[in-house]
């Protein structure tokens, strides 16, 4: 079954894609919890992440981790969270955000409607940190 995830990867609904590969795509939330929040996404519609294979279940994982070192880069927070939740879309997916507190993590916190140029800008500072680590996956 085609989740809006799905939709997104095959580009029949958009997103600001930062990280693309034969495996996964990274792409920005339409409701970050803060500035950079990336979604790592399996382009293989699995729902459960316990149900991830090994290796591919790796392969996000160092995904997340070079974005999450992008979000360290372009903001400086205190901490880079991580949270697999997957009630929302019935797709597995990673989060990816810039952690200052608490709140920080608590989807009630994620901002409804932000601004589309904050949103390109945040895109463009992963984008440029992961070209600076050396990524070849980085998104156009």
């Amino acid at each position: 079954m085609a989740t809006v995830f799905t939709m997104i990867i095959d580009g029949d609904l958009p997103g600001r894609f930062v990280w693309k590969d034969e495996r996964c795509v990274a792409f920005l939330s339409i409701n970050p919890l803060s500035p950079g929040h990336t979604l790592v996404v399996p382009r293989e519609p699995i729902d459960h992440w316990l149900d991830l294979p090994e290796d591919l279940r790796s392969h996000l994982f160092n995904v997340a981790h070079s974005i999450g070192r992008a979000i360290e880069s372009a903001w400086n927070p205190q901490k880079v969270g991580l949270i697999i939740a997957g009630l929302e879309v019935p797709h597995a997916h990673i989060h990816v955000s810039a952690v200052n507190a608490e709140r920080d993590l608590d989807f009630s916190n994620a901002a409804a409607d932000p601004d589309p140029s904050s949103l390109d800008d945040a895109a463009q500072r992963i984008r440029q940190a992961l070209r600076t680590q050396g990524h070849e996956a980085v998104a156009d």
